[in-house]
């Protein structure tokens, strides 16, 4: 028998003052962006905000729907858009956060395991890790380096390829 254990380090920063100027702009981006969330059911509104490798930068929010599970995270709506309008780009960071008025936005919150996978997936198709910034309306901030590194032992495309 073989023990293996799966850690990461990340960066936790108490306010957005803390931030370099360029994070500080895209989780501002990702702040402004939840108003345009569709989420009448949960009344969770994400958003997210990606900054490209060609400086390029493009939002999506999350999008409910009455027949749920239909509807789609912000993450995912940001990625079809980014996959959509420049195919292959190669992503250096995404900032998400949210805006609820159900429970306080003071805290990050990370992407659901469906959206772990598609950040993933992603991250293996352009060959590029996706740093990510995580944070509330306000309060403590997450900084991940690779998304990829919130989805050990993940699925992907080399476990459907024979040898």
């Amino acid at each position: 028998m073989t023990r293996n254990s799966y850690y990461f380090d990340y960066e936790v920063y108490t306010e957005i003052g803390e931030l370099t100027e360029a994070d500080a702009w895209l989780l501002t981006k990702a702040r402004d962006v939840t108003k345009n969330a569709y989420a009448p059911y949960s009344n969770f509104h994400v958003g997210a905000a990606a900054r490209l490798f060609t400086g390029d930068i493009l939002t999506g929010t999350n999008q409910e729907n009455a027949s749920y599970p239909v509807g789609l995270c912000a993450e995912r709506v940001l990625l079809a858009s980014i996959s959509s309008l420049y195919p292959n780009a190669r992503v250096d960071t995404i900032a998400l956060s949210y805006n609820s008025k159900l429970v306080e936005s003071d805290h990050p919150i990370t992407p659901c395991g469906i959206c772990r996978q598609s950040l993933q997936e992603y991250e293996d198709r352009v060959k590029q890790p996706i740093r990510l910034i995580l944070g509330g309306m306000e309060g403590k901030i997450i900084i991940i380096p690779k998304s990829a590194m919130l989805l050990p032992l993940s699925f992907s495309s080399g476990d459907m390829s024979r040898p």
